[in-house]
C-alpha cells in the first residue's frame, strides 16, 4: 500500500519538514552573515551590498523551490540527456566568452551565471539515470561513467576550476559504489587516477601549483601566496570561545581576510560568534545532511536513491572543503559553503537540490 508524503512517519519524525526547517535556518545564517561582511572598512560591492543582492537570489531560488517542490524527481530521468547536452555547451561558451575572475561567469544581462555549479546537479541526474538503467557488475559500465563525467570535468578543469572538478570525482566515486560497481573495479580506476596524475600536475595553471605547495608550507610565502590561509587561521583563533560579537570583528571588517564573503565565509562566522557558532553551524550542517539521507534511504526507486546520494555528497564535500580549506587543512579551492557563501548561482542549484530531495520525500512508497 503506498503512503504518500507527510503520512509516512509521525509529525514529530518528518525528514521533510525538517529539511526545510534547517534549510530556511542556514539561508537566514547566510544573509545575517552578509550583512555583517558589507559592514567592512573596504566594500565588498560597488554600487550595492552584497547581502541585498544575497537577499534578491534568495527570493528568487523560493521561487524556483516553491516551483520545482511539486515536478516529479522523476521526470529528472526523462530530462537527463538534454539537461547533459545543454550543460556541455554552457561549459564551452564558458571557455569562449567567460567574464569574472578565472572567466568562470557568463554575463547574461545583469545576472552573472555560473554553468559549473549547475553541472553538479546535471552530472548527479545523468549519472544516476545512467547507473539505475546498467549493469553495474560489468566494468565498462563504468568506463560509461567515467566518460560521462570526463566530459565536464576537463572542460571545467581548464576554465580553470580545480576545486569543482575534484567534486565531480567524489560524485561520480560515491554514486558508482552505492549503484553496487564492484569494488575491485572502482580501485582499478583509482589506481589509473594517481598514475595520471602527473599529467594533471603538468596541466594546472602556476597558481594552482602554488596553491598546492604553499599549502604545504604557508610561511614560504606568508605575504603572498600563503597570506590568505595564515590570515584564515588567525582570523578562526580570533573568535576564542564566545566570539567577538556580531559586527565586532577586526580581521574581516579591517579587510586582512580577502574574499570573506565568499570562500572564507566560515572565517568570518568563527571571528563573530566564536567556537559556539562554529558548533552550532556544524550541527545544522548535520541535521541537513540527516535529512536528506534519511529520505534518500528510504525510496525503493533506484534513480531516485542515487539522485540523493549524488545530492548529498555534494553538500557533504563541499561543507568539508570548504571548512577544511579556511582552517587551513586543505587548500585553497575555490568551493562555496552552501546557503552561507555569496553567489547566486550556488545559491539556486542548492535550492534545486532541495527542491529534488523534498519532491523525492513525497513521491517515496513504503510496502
Amino acid at each position: 500500500m503506498a503512503v504518500r508524503g507527510l503520512n509516512k512517519m509521525d509529525k514529530g519524525n518528518n525528514p521533510g519538514k525538517n529539511l526545510l526547517i534547517v534549510t530556511a535556518i542556514l539561508a537566514a545564517l547566510g544573509l545575517l552573515l552578509l550583512y555583517s561582511a558589507s559592514r567592512s572598512i573596504s566594500p565588498v560591492s560597488i554600487s550595492v551590498p552584497v547581502y541585498i543582492k544575497q537577499f534578491l537570489w534568495l527570493i528568487f531560488a523560493i521561487l524556483i523551490f516553491v516551483t520545482l517542490k511539486n515536478f516529479d524527481y522523476r521526470h529528472w530521468h526523462k530530462l537527463a540527456h538534454i539537461l547533459y547536452f545543454v550543460t556541455l555547451i554552457l561549459l564551452l561558451l564558458v571557455l569562449a566568452v567567460g567574464t569574472g575572475r578565472a572567466g568562470r561567469w557568463l554575463k547574461i544581462g545583469w545576472f552573472n551565471f555560473q554553468p559549473s555549479e549547475f553541472a553538479k546537479f546535471v552530472l548527479i541526474v545523468v549519472l544516476a539515470r545512467y547507473f539505475s538503467i546498467r549493469d553495474m557488475q560489468r566494468f565498462t559500465t563504468l568506463l560509461g561513467g567515467v566518460l560521462i563525467t570526463g566530459i565536464p570535468f576537463f572542460l571545467i578543469l581548464i576554465q580553470p576550476n580545480l576545486g569543482t572538478a575534484f567534486l565531480f570525482i567524489m560524485i561520480f566515486f560515491s554514486m558508482a559504489y552505492l549503484a553496487g560497481a564492484k569494488r575491485k573495479h572502482l580501485l582499478i580506476l583509482l589506481f589509473v587516477g594517481i598514475l595520471l596524475s602527473p599529467v594533471l600536475w603538468m596541466g594546472l595553471k602556476d597558481y594552482q601549483k602554488q596553491r598546492l605547495i604553499i599549502f604545504l608550507n604557508p610561511w614560504k610565502d606568508p605575504l603572498g601566496k600563503g597570506y590568505n590561509i595564515l590570515q584564515s587561521k588567525i582570523t578562526i583563533g580570533s573568535g576564542g570561545i564566545i566570539g567577538k560579537g556580531f559586527l565586532k570583528g577586526t580581521q574581516t571588517k579591517l579587510a586582512f581576510l580577502p574574499e570573506f564573503h565568499t570562500d572564507f565565509i566560515f572565517c568570518l562566522l568563527a571571528e563573530e560568534f566564536g567556537l559556539v557558532g562554529v558548533l552550532v553551524l556544524l550541527f545544522l550542517y548535520y541535521v541537513f545532511l540527516n535529512q536528506v539521507l534519511k529520505i534518500t534511504l528510504t525510496t525503493q526507486d533506484s534513480f531516485g536513491r542515487l539522485v540523493g546520494t549524488g545530492i548529498m555528497v555534494m553538500f557533504l564535500i563541499q561543507i568539508f572543503v570548504n571548512i577544511g580549506m579556511a582552517c587551513g587543512i586543505l587548500p585553497v579551492a575555490g568551493i562555496p559553503l552552501p546557503f552561507l557563501s555569496y553567489g547566486g548561482s550556488a545559491l539556486i542549484v542548492s535550492f534545486i537540490c532541495v527542491a529534488t530531495i523534498y519532491n523525492l520525500w513525497k513521491n517515496i512508497t513504503l510496502f
